[in-house]
């Protein structure tokens, strides 16, 4: 068994957070100790300060990973990324490509292999979300009683609503997005902090059963420790 260091570009502090507070802990147990950081967005040199979050730009995220691979050249370490596809930016490689795909696991694969391509590191491990996070929550909607109580008809309908569906598969437009639907039913939701509570409430099995995507990149992450 081969300890590996794994280091997470994440889109955003929900990501970062799902990471540390669910698949880091997760992934100790395959040897494989994870990390995760939020895309730096921009920097005050003055103030000697980075700030963090969101994907605004596919070039500054690309520059982000490229100095976490400079700073951390050893072997044993890989990197993988935690993207959304829904609002992907549209300098992102093979976006115009991958826009004519019809069938979104397609897209989201022929996203993955360029990004791969383009960041041409061997230790790099493409991911992005189909569509969004939020996919994730709708895989068990109910749990949201967790942190919503006394909102027992609008989880009700998310929950008939995701039906025994791939939650990966909830539209990405800007009214159907998984975002869209939970807030729409619960406007207080609150993405960075009852999102992730959520999340751990629903637990990574579950996720990986709804979210075929997901469980193929969490499965890759697990047998990192075995493939050397």
């Amino acid at each position: 068994m081969t300890f590996i260091r794994l280091h997470v570009t994440a889109e955003g502090q929900t990501e970062e957070a799902f990471v540390k507070r669910i698949l880091a802990p997760h992934l100790g147990a395959f040897n494989v100790f994870a990390d995760a950081r939020s895309v730096l967005t921009s920097k005050d040199r003055k103030a000697h300060k980075k700030y963090r979050g969101g994907l605004i730009s596919y070039s500054k995220a690309k520059a982000d990973i490229e100095t976490w691979m400079k700073e951390d050249r050893r072997t044993e370490c890989r990197f993988t990324t935690m993207f959304d596809l829904y609002a992907l930016p549209g300098d992102f490689p093979g976006y115009a490509d991958a826009g004519r795909e019809n069938d979104p696991y397609c897209k989201v694969k022929a996203l993955e292999n360029a990004l791969k391509e383009d960041i041409e590191d061997r230790r790099f491990i493409p991911y992005i979300q189909l569509h969004e996070f939020e996919a994730l929550i709708l895989a068990d909607a109910g749990k949201l009683d967790w942190e919503y109580l006394d909102h027992d008809a609008p989880i009700r309908r998310l929950v008939d609503m995701a039906g025994n569906q791939n939650p990966e598969l909830i539209d990405d437009t800007s009214e159907g997005a998984p975002s869209k639907r939970i807030l729409d039913e619960l406007p207080e939701y609150d993405k960075v902090n009852s999102g992730v509570l959520v999340a751990e409430k629903i637990g990574l099995q579950t996720m990986k059963a709804k979210c075929s995507h997901f469980r193929t990149w969490v499965e890759l992450l697990e047998g990192l420790g075995k493939a050397r």
